[in-house]
């Protein structure tokens, strides 16, 4: 069976797998699998942009996401008899035939995967480039990605990969074959300085204290007096600075609902 790994440590935000996924599809029909992708409103493979944090603590991330090709799809309903369906090796294909004028299948994919072609009155999606890998080739976006971000190929292949691999939103139940390496995290950062001398502290102690599980991280304010917690979930945390001839610091609860720069903050001199 065929999967997708993206690693998306890797992805530099070229965007060339999206843009070779046009230049593949667009007037390009490749029946029985698809018919030709519009100009313009789809993008089969797309890169999806994330800012985190705020200025001068930013981290940009790029996560490409194509069709999930499930093992259990949400857009194969009894109903429709056909129009979509799942092959041997794993793509899942809406028939462009049978799929005519079901307009409702865009609605059935939780990832939001499935668009609608206006002009031919038909949903349409990634495929897999299912036309190349039946000629042994891979797909085109895998093909361009420069970093080898994107793989595809056999389960087997990619098992030490996909270990320590996760889904997209798993919790639906839907058992992705796309596995996300290195899916981007939230992170807690900021600085350390000493206000009389105006100078960074480096070497600080930072703790970073999850307030429902009670688990911490420790880290030290580097030569900038910068620190960062990198990869964490969304929750409620406390954090504490502790430097030699300073007073500790306490934050005793920060909501983080998503990347947070905590700014410069000052320490006070031990008298």
């Amino acid at each position: 069976m065929k999967v997708f790994v993206i690693d998306v440590s890797r992805c530099n935000g070229c965007y060339g797998c999206q843009l070779v996924c046009k230049d593949e599809h667009v007037d390009n029909d490749w029946s029985p699998v698809a018919k030709p992708q519009p100009d313009m409103g789809q993008f089969w493979m797309k890169v999806k942009e994330t800012v985190h944090g705020s200025v001068p603590k930013v981290k940009v991330e790029y996560v490409a996401r194509p069709c999930m090709h499930c093992d259990h799809p949400a857009c194969i309903r009894p109903e429709d008899q056909g129009a979509v369906y799942k092959r041997t090796d794993g793509l899942v294909i809406i028939d462009p035939e049978k799929a005519r004028g079901k307009k409702e299948l865009v609605d059935t994919c939780p990832y939001g995967a499935i668009y609608w072609n206006e002009a031919l009155e038909i949903p349409q999606k990634c495929t897999g480039c299912a036309h190349l890998v039946d000629e042994g080739e891979v797909p085109r976006c895998v093909d361009a990605c420069a970093t080898e971000a994107l793989k595809f190929g056999e389960e087997e292949e990619f098992k030490d990969l996909i270990a320590q691999a996760e889904l997209m939103q798993p919790e639906l139940g839907l058992k992705p074959r796309v596995y996300y390496v290195n899916l981007p995290k939230l992170f807690v950062a900021g600085e350390v300085y000493d206000p009389q001398a105006n100078e960074i502290i480096e070497n600080a102690a930072i703790t970073l204290t999850d307030l429902a599980t009670r688990q911490s991280w420790t880290c030290q304010s580097d030569d900038f007096g910068d620190f960062w917690f990198k990869r964490i979930v969304a929750g409620k945390y406390a954090l504490r600075i502790e430097a030699q001839g300073f007073k500790p610091y306490a934050m005793t609860e920060l909501n983080v609902d998503k990347s947070l720069n905590v700014g410069s903050i000052a320490l006070e001199a031990l008298k």
